[in-house]
């Protein structure tokens, strides 16, 4: 049950989960899926792949060298899931009812999950990325870590809002 509760405490897998529930609420009409429809849990998910693609090239692929498999599924996870999800996004979804007094629901599900770290963290000791690792860092370093992960994420899903009005305002495609 630890390795469970270690493997799903990643950002990455635990969104790729939401894309997987994402794609299922377009290919199935049930109730239970309709959260997943709404334009803006979609545009989150955009603003939040890019998120997870761009901090780990640049934050964490460094930190190790996964092989074999754990390359397939590195690379799959971080790169290729988040680029077809944009593509799936830009492409497929209706676009222009998003708007910028979305954005602060958009934070609602990372800070949770940034909240569940914290806690888990304090108790454990144990921490699914450097960033959040206050036994090591500090708590003063962590929030200024946070910090500067709001501000990016913050911009992220404002490029995001602005991408979707603008594909909002492209005309019809003719079938």
């Amino acid at each position: 049950m630890d390795a469970f509760i270690f493997f799903i405490s990643f950002f990455t897998i635990l969104t790729n989960l939401v894309l997987v529930l994402i794609y299922a609420s377009a290919l199935f009409k049930g109730r239970w899926l309709e959260g997943f429809r709404r334009d803006g849990v979609r545009a989150m998910m955009a603003g939040i792949m890019t998120l997870v693609m761009i901090f780990y090239h640049f934050m964490l692929a460094n930190s190790w060298n996964p092989q074999g498999w754990f390359k397939v599924c590195d690379i799959a996870l971080h790169y290729v899931t988040p680029i077809i999800y944009l593509a799936w996004w830009t492409g497929v979804q209706p676009h222009g009812s998003v708007r910028f007094r979305d954005i602060p629901a958009m934070f609602i599900p990372a800070a949770i999950y940034v909240a569940y770290v914290m806690i888990r963290g304090a108790i454990t000791k144990i921490y699914p990325y450097a960033v959040f690792d206050a036994h090591t860092l500090g708590y003063g370093a962590v929030v200024v870590n946070i910090a500067g992960l709001i501000v990016f994420t913050g911009v992220l899903f404002a490029v995001v809002v602005l991408a979707d009005r603008i594909l909002g305002r492209r005309a019809p495609q003719m079938s």
